[in-house]
């Protein structure tokens, strides 16, 4: 108990008084002349791709949703925003939303965002030019950069290098947003990062670092990387805004399915990553996966719970949105 206390004091802190508040992210009114206003946290990822598809292509608007999508740099960052009604849904990684219901926040999941795949390369461990990095024993004792302690990446890659028999605890693990990456390796500042495309491509293209693996392709097919979530009384009072967001999503997703919309999905995706036409062209971009299950939430918890991430048992069906 004392231990999910302080969990939650260190969120409701962190939306009072820490980074957020460079985002710029100020709390707003919820409806407008019958308009749902929501404002949406999203990383820089390919994950988020149906939600800003949703976007440029008006499925939100015609459900009566006035979305607003503010860049949140550190994942690990979301839930507090959405804690402090900064945001009214994000997209944290199950990961860290498990852990924000772990340190007490009521949140529930309203719908998904991509999906893993084994045939997904576009995320991986970069190791810097000159390190040596090839194979998991080699990141013992070395510096690693995640985009977020506890999200996806990092939990993934520790489950990674457990498989492989790698002592986990004996990696010297630094957060440091996306776009920090090229630069740390370059300045020696980290020996590896943890981090996904269009980030990844850059780096290797410049020359800072190489791909020692595409490390994720372990990982089950269909497992969410990212979810949308709200505040449960928020949704309890937003109902109809929370099934149009999901509506809004699903439909974006059978749109990304089609081949002949290839082309504007990834326009839609530069405009809010602000990749440059060249690195669109080659970025990959995760299945969507807009339907977050109770299974799927169960295999998080299992993740979690083997790390020892998590002080409770979570009931999964009580975290979906109704």
């Amino acid at each position: 108990m004392k231990t999910r206390r302080r969990a939650l004091r260190r969120l409701t802190e962190l939306a009072a008084f820490g980074p957020l508040a460079a985002f710029g992210l100020a709390a707003g009114p919820a409806r407008a002349q019958g308009t749902t206003k929501i404002v949406f946290g999203f990383t820089a990822v390919t994950d988020f791709a149906s939600v800003f598809v949703a976007k440029e292509e008006g499925y939100f608007s015609k459900r009566g949703l006035d979305v607003e999508l503010k860049f949140i740099p550190i994942n690990s960052t979301i839930p507090a925003a959405i804690q402090s009604d900064s945001l009214q849904i994000g997209g944290p990684t199950p990961s860290v939303f498990l852990q924000s219901v772990d340190g007490g926040l009521d949140h529930v999941v309203v719908a998904g965002g991509g999906v893993t795949s084994k045939t997904a390369t576009g995320l991986g461990l970069v190791a810097g030019a000159g390190s040596g990095i090839r194979k998991p024993q080699d990141v013992l004792g070395k510096k690693v950069g995640v985009p977020g302690l506890g999200a996806f990446l990092h939990v993934t890659f520790r489950a990674w290098l457990k498989s492989s028999g790698v002592d986990y605890r004996r990696v010297n693990f630094v957060e440091a947003s996306f776009p920090q990456h090229g630069d740390l390796l370059r300045g020696g500042s980290v020996d590896a990062v943890v981090t996904a495309d269009p980030f990844m491509s850059r780096i290797v293209d410049s020359g800072a670092g190489y791909v020692a693996s595409y490390y994720s392709t372990f990982l089950p097919d269909g497992q969410p990387t990212i979810i949308h979530v709200a505040k449960r009384e928020w949704v309890q009072k937003n109902a109809a805004a929370a099934r149009g967001f999901r509506e809004a999503v699903q439909e974006a997703a059978a749109f990304m399915t089609k081949p002949a919309n290839d082309a504007k999905v990834r326009a839609h995706i530069g405009k809010y990553i602000k990749l440059p036409p060249e690195v669109l062209a080659k970025v990959q971009m995760s299945p969507p996966g807009p339907v977050v299950t109770e299974k799927q939430l169960a295999y998080w918890v299992g993740l979690m719970k083997d790390q020892e991430m998590l002080k409770t048992e979570p009931q999964v069906a009580n975290l979906l949105a109704k």
